[in-house]
């Protein structure tokens, strides 16, 4: 048997003993639904009370009152996006939002669109970072939603979020009608996000990309932040979105929030290291491998190489069949063959967007793995340019 190494945390991450652990009773004895008022229904509520209440301490909201339990990080940005919108277009109708957003905010803008929302897509440049003069200039009288994820999901570059926080406030404190969503999905759990120094009004946030359960995640509402609801039909997440509640699931979200907090230092000191390593040195091993986005500017446990004049699916099987598991861009866009959209915004060409990998690392991880990765990964690179066709 292989004994497999898992280098794809962006996409998911492994449930936490302790998680499940927490999951447990609520899967078992403790069944009860929350909305009912007897005894076994209280005991839920309370379990539900208590991981809005660990979230609040990870996000450092003011009020457990400002999350919003979803089905996952899709359904934040949906309700989000769509539900500002709807609620508020008196006040405007052109949105905001960055070339290199994950397609569950890309692609609920782009339904907008259909719909008569004008929208207005900002660059990156090579580095893979939006610039604040750029959201600046792309302002309008109409303007009512800015949004702009907190780090990329597949070159992790860190965006300026808190200073478009602070240029929305000041927008704000003019008389203008405007708000700022953040897709924090892959910062949450990285990195220290703090919701009152980002300024942001809505920030999406998803469980098992915090070593929480697949199915459950949510959504941060700024208090007097009003939304159209997607979900009807029940007064649960007091009416922003009906549904009986994932209560096992939402305990699980909680449980991982506790953990997420606690080990924020072991991500940006060891997880780090070795991410660096593994890039050097595979920058250095092998030849025309070309790092994608700025080197300093994102999250610690993403690495995302181009390698050129093969195709990065073809190094991913590779790889897997060594039982080492990477990705070539979003989960949630695997299955297309056209080269990944965000490597494309830098300004690459195809040829190196094709041969993007994503290497995310997690908790689990040590440096013996990024050892195994580094002996299998340039002996691969070079068979597969070998196998490459000479074109004259």
């Amino acid at each position: 048997m292989i004994d497999r190494i898992y280098l794809d945390n962006s996409a998911t991450t492994p449930l936490d003993p302790s998680v499940l652990e927490a999951m447990m009773p609520y899967l078992t004895t403790d069944f009860g639904n929350a909305s009912s008022i007897h005894t076994f229904g209280q005991k839920a509520k309370m379990a539900i009370d208590k991981a809005r209440h660990q979230v609040v301490s990870l996000l450092n909201a003011r009020s457990p009152n400002e999350i919003v339990f979803t089905s996952g990080g899709t359904e934040s940005n949906n309700l989000a996006i769509r539900g500002l919108v709807e609620a508020n277009s008196r006040h405007g109708r052109h949105v905001i939002l960055s070339a290199i957003e994950h397609p569950a905010v890309e692609a609920v803008c782009e339904d907008l669109q259909k719909q008569g929302i004008e929208l207005t897509i900002l660059p990156v440049y090579d580095d893979g970072i939006v610039r604040l003069d750029d959201v600046r200039e792309a302002v309008r009288d109409d303007t009512v939603l800015i949004t702009v994820m907190a780090a990329n999901n597949e070159i992790g570059t860190l965006q300026p979020i808190r200073e478009i926080g602070q240029f929305v406030r000041e927008l704000r404190d003019a008389g203008r009608k405007i708000w700022f969503h953040t897709d924090a999905v892959q910062a949450v759990g990285k990195i220290a996000v703090n919701v009152e120094e980002i300024g942001c009004d809505l920030l999406s946030f998803s469980g098992h990309k915090i070593n929480g359960p697949k199915g459950v995640g949510g959504l941060f509402v700024r208090r007097g932040v009003r939304l159209h609801a997607q979900n009807i039909g029940g007064r649960q997440e007091r009416g922003t979105r009906a549904g009986t509640e994932n209560v096992a699931g939402i305990v699980g979200l909680g449980a991982a929030a506790e953990l997420a907090a606690s080990n924020l230092d072991d991500i940006d000191t060891r997880i780090r290291s070795i991410r660096d390593r593994l890039e050097s040195r595979l920058l250095e091993s092998v030849p025309d491998a070309i790092p994608n986005g700025d080197r300093d500017r994102r999250l610690p446990n993403i690495a995302n190489i181009s390698f050129s004049s093969i195709e990065g699916e073809a190094l991913l099987i590779a790889l897997d069949m060594q039982g080492i598991a990477v990705s070539t861009g979003s989960a949630c866009s695997s299955g297309t063959l056209e080269p990944s959209p965000v490597i494309r915004a830098l300004g690459h060409g195809d040829d190196i967007a094709r041969g993007a990998i994503r290497f995310s690392l997690g908790r689990q991880n040590t440096a013996e793995h990024i050892d195994k990765l580094l002996a299998v990964l340039p002996p691969a690179v070079e068979r597969l340019r070998s196998l490459k066709p000479v074109t004259q």
